[in-house]
């Protein structure tokens, strides 16, 4: 599961919960735009039309600011309930470093928790085995330091890491701590990444509660959480989450939700029901000069949808034509 959030741009004086709030596409510095925020979580796929991961939008909260509910909460709750709904299924969610917190101390028992370590983030050592002496036993080790401190004296190795569609050689580092700011007492497996050509101490700093799960998985793991970002550009542009004009509290809620659903439904209808083989055949054939298309797009998927259901309405008239004294409902139920 990813877990992020999307500014959609409204204007209105009485449109329900619009405020100045973070823009992550606003020009300039200050990175503010006006309007609805929804957090979002989706789950990461792997589809056999397509060579990158997809994300396929199922939760939403808007989100009101100043209400007292946090975005790390409100994901929080998000993926809690399908902890609820999936209890035989082991889930692991996915974020950006907006989303660490406290929100996160308290996770269900199938559920896992992998963002971006802070640079600032201060380390602790495992809590030392009792010592049978009198008073609370230890809550945590000494102090570690920052990403930077364990990057002195870190043990580094190199290994191949499948990230965006691409497998490199990178040196990694493993370090079982904890983080005693955002986490407290819950034992946390940082990992730490480095270009083979990089000078810099280290390059990325991941931290997951999932203290089972290799290197190499949480890399590919976080870097899969890209896949979101592609799944709300597509869903404002193409799908028209991004043109709702509502200004009623039950409107907004349900206008983005329902639209960023639609592009899930599409996806999973093409998976169902679409041949990308003769799909790439025909937009090639459309457009020979577009020699570097491999794989079907997201518009490629809205064409195939749209020719079908004219098809499909297309076939309901004719019937129709025919068949006069046939009841005219028969055109939505051919649709």
């Amino acid at each position: 599961m990813v877990v992020d959030d999307t500014l959609f741009h409204r204007y209105g004086t009485k449109t329900h919960g619009v405020f100045w709030q973070h823009d992550g596409s606003a020009k300039g510095h200050d990175g503010l735009g006006r309007g609805n925020c929804f957090v979002v979580v989706g789950l990461i796929v792997t589809v056999p039309f397509l060579t990158r991961a997809v994300c396929l939008p199922i939760l939403f909260r808007l989100h009101i600011p100043k209400s007292g509910v946090s975005k790390p909460d409100a994901a929080r709750a998000l993926v809690g309930l399908l902890a609820r709904a999936f209890p035989e299924r082991t889930l692991h969610a996915v974020a950006d470093a907006a989303y660490r917190g406290p929100a996160w101390r308290t996770l269900p028992g199938n559920t896992t928790f992998t963002t971006r370590l802070a640079t600032n983030a201060v380390l602790y050592a495992l809590p030392p085995a009792p010592t049978g002496k009198r008073g609370h036993p230890a809550w945590k080790g000494e102090k570690l330091g920052t990403c930077t401190d364990l990057a002195t004296t870190a043990t580094w190795r190199s290994t191949n890491v499948t990230r965006y569609g691409t497998t490199s050689t990178v040196k990694v580092a493993m370090i079982s701590c904890l983080w005693w700011g955002s986490l407290h007492r819950r034992q946390v497996t940082v990992v730490l990444v480095r270009e083979t050509d990089s000078t810099r101490p280290y390059d990325i700093a991941l931290v997951s509660t999932d203290t089972t799960a290799s290197v190499e998985t949480l890399i590919a793991r976080y870097a899969d959480r890209w896949s979101v970002e592609q799944t709300i550009k597509d869903a404002k542009i193409l799908i028209g989450a991004g043109d709702t004009a509502n200004r009623l509290r039950l409107a907004v809620e349900r206008s983005v939700p329902f639209a960023m659903l639609g592009l899930t439904i599409l996806i999973l209808w093409y998976a169902a029901h679409g041949t990308a083989e003769a799909d790439l055949a025909a937009a090639r054939a459309r457009a020979p000069w577009n020699r570097k298309k491999t794989h079907i797009s997201i518009d490629d998927m809205l064409i195939t949808f749209r020719r079908a259901r004219i098809t499909v309405i297309s076939a309901g008239q004719n019937t129709l034509d025919q068949n006069p004294a046939r009841p005219s409902t028969s055109i939505s139920t051919a649709a």
